[in-house]
């Protein structure tokens, strides 16, 4: 199975570079915060959002080379992404992320918040001072976005009537917004033309949609270590995912114990037998692999080079983390 450390070969310089660089950037003069976005970048992680970014970029690029600008939306993205991690934690009250302690539980809640809306504030100076009206306008979108999708999460927890198509949309601004609209970004930078620049976002949506299926998949089948956090704290939290909303089609007694909230001994427990005795994992799984095609099928104009082949594998990547 191909690691991300091989995928992001191709840019596993420029990569170092960038994250060595995002720190001096973030917290200089604010210790508390700086302390805080040291722990957070020790946490580890892919960097698969800002990688991609790069892959993109140089892949677009005749001669292979990165702009200041290009490196600077990667930082961006990686910022966003880190923010948005800050404040799900606090949402979810989780005490670790990637095996290490979240910033709520390193230092306090009122630090958390602060550090992730510091991070915010950040990526929107340096996205203003690319001087490019649609990048920013693209990169503000996901911002609205990130906090629509946690509102749409938390107003439907425990809901056993919400929508497929609610799900995805929470699940597009949750997760794959970020993706689309980097990627498109990375394409304004380079002044390539509009129907590439949908093709760009659309690479980056169905990407973003099959990584989350996965995860939502994984809060079932995987691990801790997968995950990044405990596995089935989804459902216990009252978040329906596919799996759940795929399996309540099937039995109208998990209907009942979700709008109860598992408060019934057991409830949980019973919960999850029925999931995965239902076809609710195969049918996720191929929803998985649906979206997984149709984002490299989105890239299929890229020129051949180191990049573009990376970028081509990414889909099969996403959907190796069930295996």
């Amino acid at each position: 199975m191909t690691s991300v450390t091989e995928l992001l070969e191709p840019v596993e310089i420029d990569l170092q570079h960038l994250l060595s660089d995002l720190r001096s950037l973030i917290g200089a003069g604010h210790p508390i915060l700086q302390a805080a976005a040291e722990h957070l970048f020790s946490a580890g992680g892919k960097k698969l959002r800002p990688g991609i970014v790069l892959l993109i970029s140089k892949a677009l690029s005749n001669n292979n080379d990165l702009s200041d600008r290009h490196k600077r939306l990667a930082q961006i993205t990686e910022m966003i992404h880190t923010a948005s991690l800050v404040h799900d934690d606090v949402v979810d009250n989780a005490s670790t992320r990637r095996g290490v302690e979240t910033v709520h539980s390193r230092f306090d809640h009122r630090v958390a918040v602060l550090s992730g809306d510091f991070l915010f504030a950040q990526a929107s100076w340096h996205l203003a001072n690319l001087n490019d009206l649609e990048v920013v306008k693209l990169l503000s979108r996901v911002i609205m976005d990130l906090a629509e999708g946690e509102i749409k999460q938390g107003l439907n927890r425990f809901s056993s009537n919400q929508t497929f198509s609610s799900y995805l949309q929470k699940s597009y601004c949750k997760t794959a917004s970020l993706m689309a609209n980097s990627c498109q970004a990375a394409g304004v930078l380079s002044a390539i033309p509009e129907d590439q620049l949908k093709c760009l976002h659309q690479f980056g949506k169905q990407l973003g949609l099959a990584f989350q299926v996965v995860d939502d998949i994984l809060d079932f089948t995987g691990n801790d270590k997968q995950l990044g956090k405990p596995t089935s704290s989804d459902l216990a939290s009252g978040y329906l995912t596919a799996p759940a909303l795929y399996a309540l089609e099937e039995h109208e007694s998990l209907k009942v114990m979700i709008n109860r909230e598992f408060s019934n001994s057991g409830d949980l427990e019973k919960s999850l037998e029925l999931i995965k005795d239902s076809q609710a994992l195969s049918r996720s799984i191929k929803l998985a692999e649906k979206f997984a095609k149709e984002s490299l099928e989105a890239i299929s104009w890229l020129p051949e080079s180191p990049c573009q082949n990376a970028l081509s594998k990414l889909p099969d990547f996403v959907l190796s983390r069930l295996y």
